[in-house]
């Protein structure tokens, strides 16, 4: 039986086994975004500043943290992030997928038992810098965990929380002893490779065709490999376009200025002294959740990613300048702490529903086929670069011992979005509906970025009007690697309108 046949007889029920397998592995996505949402709120405890801090009468709290440590905090976690996703294909490769999460949960647990040891902040930077390993969407459950532990003044205030960065890996370090190494990884070992692809599939599935398959793709991915490197993005202008876009894309992300309100948003309450710093972070990160939800369930039917982005910018860039005049004309008000965390509840919702989904997707679908994963991956390492950055400067300007802004400090992220914004109206294409081959065609015969949503492909393609069956090269989980689309044959008269 055909595998394509296969695929049609056999849904989800049947390989019930991949699907759990991939469930508990996705847990590991979720370390990420507890890291962040635990680190983030540590540095408005009390307890914690108590210990890596020092007493300051003049700000709310009475105690707060020097900025060169705090940009020694949230910035080397997304250094660690950076320099393990850039080592992550070498581990993988030569150690196995297996064997890589176990160096990451092993990892996890030595930094987070040396932060909760260490009293010195060269142990707390040396911890944090290996702590992050996988990506992730766990930040709400971290901001949820540093509200309770706020309350408790005393170093507990914060060892409590690391406590729980113990949980994933220990069920993953479990979990791990019972599923197979991945079949592609095994397939220079063919029979540990069969014996791994039959634990994954349901009986009656033909094994040795797919095993078949495996090896003409791995060898077609081979020749391709050898014949690609970075230089090949820039030698020549239709691949030059497509990688600056994809690129540029992708790490608007960071001119939004997401990461600041992500890193220091607990500390930002505090210091602007909105009041409830803890809970109205916990409201801020549940919404922006809940904006992510959303956006996956109208993604496919209404996600134009121009559009989209454009409208994302325009409302993070307003909600920025509304938060620094109003701090500006009156700080430290009651009625200023409500509008700074309505604002920040808008800014956030505007960039997880319109911005950082839709920028993952472009940079995944404006690279060319061929050198995608080398497109993507310049993109991701700029991106670490632009977060990076952002964190390690902002504490410059909102920490009262430097600049002291606090919320004026949108007035910088205001013009930023207005420059990511024109730049989107002025070069990002629209390709919401097209293949790959179509999206291809249309830089091979050079369309302005304006006109690409309305251009009709010629050849084989088919218009949009003509409505082909097509598969997005979209993720929800924020990645933007593309699959190969399935579409329709259609003859049509190439016109530009």
């Amino acid at each position: 039986m055909a595998l394509a046949d296969q695929d049609q007889k056999m849904g989800m029920r049947e390989h019930w086994k991949a699907l759990l397998i991939v469930c508990l592995v996705s847990l590991s996505s979720f370390q990420y975004g507890l890291d962040f949402g635990i680190i983030g709120g540590l540095q408005a405890m009390v307890g914690f500043l108590q210990v890596f801090g020092e007493e300051a009468p003049e700000t709310p709290l009475g105690w707060n943290i020097n900025a060169e440590r705090q940009q020694l905090i949230s910035s080397l976690m997304i250094l660690g992030a950076f320099i393990s996703s850039s080592t992550a294909g070498f581990t993988a490769k030569y150690f196995g997928r297996k064997m890589s999460l176990w160096i990451a949960c092993v990892g996890v647990f030595v930094s987070t038992a040396v932060m909760q040891a260490t009293t010195q902040i060269g142990g707390l930077g040396f911890g944090i810098s290996i702590f992050t390993y996988w990506v992730s969407v766990g930040s709400l459950v971290g901001t949820v965990v540093d509200n309770f532990a706020a309350k408790i003044h005393s170093r507990n205030a914060y060892i409590m929380p690391l406590g729980i960065v113990h949980v994933i890996p220990l069920i993953l370090t479990i979990g791990l002893f019972f599923i197979p190494e991945s079949p592609r990884w095994l397939a220079t070992r063919m029979d540990a490779a069969e014996r791994a692809l039959r634990r994954l599939r349901p009986a009656g599935w033909s094994v040795a065709d797919e095993m078949d398959e495996m090896k003409t793709t791995l060898a077609a991915e081979a020749r391709l490999q050898s014949s690609v490197g970075y230089r090949t993005l820039f030698e020549n202008p239709i691949d030059r376009r497509r990688t600056i876009l994809s690129v540029l894309g992708l790490t608007t992300q960071a001119a939004s200025g997401a990461m600041f309100v992500i890193s220091y948003g607990t500390y930002f309450f505090e210091m602007a002294n909105v009041g409830n710093a803890f809970e109205n972070s916990c409201i801020l990160t549940g919404t922006g959740v809940a904006a992510l939800l959303f956006n996956a369930l109208i993604i496919t039917k209404y996600g134009r990613r121009r559009v989209m982005m454009l409208s994302g910018f325009t409302v993070c860039g307003i909600s920025q300048l509304v938060m620094a005049i109003v701090y500006t004309i009156e700080p430290g008000t009651q009625k200023t702490g409500k509008a700074i965390v309505g604002l920040s509840v808008v800014y956030i919702v505007a960039y997880n529903a319109l911005i950082s989904t839709y920028a993952w997707l472009s940079g995944g679908e404006l690279a060319s086929q061929r050198l995608r994963s080398h497109t993507f991956g310049l993109a991701t390492a700029l991106g670490f670069f632009g977060a990076w950055l952002t964190t390690f400067t902002a504490p410059y300007f909102i920490n009262p011992m430097k600049l002291g802004w606090g919320p004026k400090y949108g007035y910088i992220w205001t013009g930023s979005c207005v420059i990511a914004g024109a730049w989107i109206w002025l070069y990002l294409p629209e390709v919401k509906g097209r293949t790959l081959e179509q999206i291809d065609e249309m830089f091979e015969a050079r369309v302005p970025a304006r006109k690409f949503r309305k251009y009709q492909c010629t050849g084989h393609h088919a218009t949009l009007d003509e409505k082909p069956q097509v598969v997005h090269v979209e993720s929800q989980s924020n990645h933007g690697d593309g699959s190969e689309p399935k579409t329709s044959t259609v003859n049509v008269t190439g016109t530009e309108i």
